[in-house]
């Protein structure tokens, strides 16, 4: 009889992996996204007992972002922020950023210490998703309950009353859903109905697109994408009627932002690659 060792197992699985890998960029697609998951799940979840001195501190995901900043960069991920001169810098701002990959976490994990004073709204499922969960209630995210349309609306304008105590920065994906498309998806209002509720201006941050990845055709390259940080638009004054001319202004503003700076990256980074 042969005695098989754990770590004997664990190597032959581990090869299999690297040489699956390298003949197929399917399977690389896909091992790159389990691992990117499970170091997100750790470098939370290990860090909860150093955010239990201070919970709700949007500080405490300083270290989880710094975590996936480098992990990133193993990644091929490569991510160049522009426009540090038009950050809000003395209230708190709604942040709306369009929306393309679960990769999109990296993202946030650059604008989080860049930004400063960050949170973000989430569904109310992701609470009880263990210590994922405990963890992004410790660095102060916002739970809505999408199933009750009345209360996740009540609890996204009461965080107009955290915006303006806390001069907080309100990150969200106006788009909703995460799309490839080389134009953004129709804004939804939410973003814009907490940003004239509280009274503090709207920050655009576009991210070009990510020409190195193609989830339909299961391609994960390593590449480089800007992070492009707006001028403010103020909506001091402003009422619910606003609100149509606020969201269709910032929607030409991003989109046209999206499509000139994913044409740059492509020509500077993208080898020849087409978007498609």
């Amino acid at each position: 009889m042969f005695s098989i060792s754990c770590s004997s197992i664990g190597l032959a699985l581990l090869i299999f992996i690297v040489v699956m890998c390298a003949i197929s960029e399917a399977a690389q697609y896909r091992a790159k996204f389990v691992i990117f998951t499970l170091f997100c799940a750790f470098a939370a979840s290990w860090s909860i007992p150093i955010m239990l001195f201070r919970p709700g501190d949007w500080r405490n995901a300083l270290l989880p972002a710094w975590q996936l900043q480098k992990f990133a960069k193993l990644l091929g991920f490569n991510f160049i922020i522009r426009g540090h001169e038009n950050i809000v810098k003395d209230t708190g701002a709604i942040v709306v950023i369009n929306h393309q990959s679960a990769m999109d976490l990296i993202v946030l994990a650059e604008l989080w210490p860049t930004l400063e004073r960050c949170t973000v709204v989430s569904k109310k499922i992701i609470l009880y998703l263990g210590t994922f969960g405990l963890a992004s209630w410790l660095w102060g995210t916002i739970f809505i309950d999408r199933g009750n349309v009345q209360d996740a609306q009540q609890r996204i304008n009461s965080t107009a009353e955290i915006i303006n105590k806390r001069k907080a920065k309100l990150l969200l994906f106006p788009e909703g859903t995460r799309h490839s498309s080389n134009t953004l998806k129709p804004f939804k209002k939410g973003a814009f109905h907490v940003a004239i509720a509280s009274q503090t201006p709207i920050q655009p941050v576009v991210v070009s697109k990510y020409y190195f990845m193609d989830h339909k055709l299961l391609k994960f390259n390593h590449g480089t994408s800007f992070i492009t940080i707006l001028p403010p638009i103020p909506t001091i004054g402003m009422t619910k009627d606003d609100l149509p001319n606020l969201l269709d202004k910032t929607y030409q503003l991003m989109n046209e932002e999206f499509q000139r700076t994913s044409q740059e990256v492509l020509s500077k980074y993208g080898n020849n690659t087409k978007c498609e």
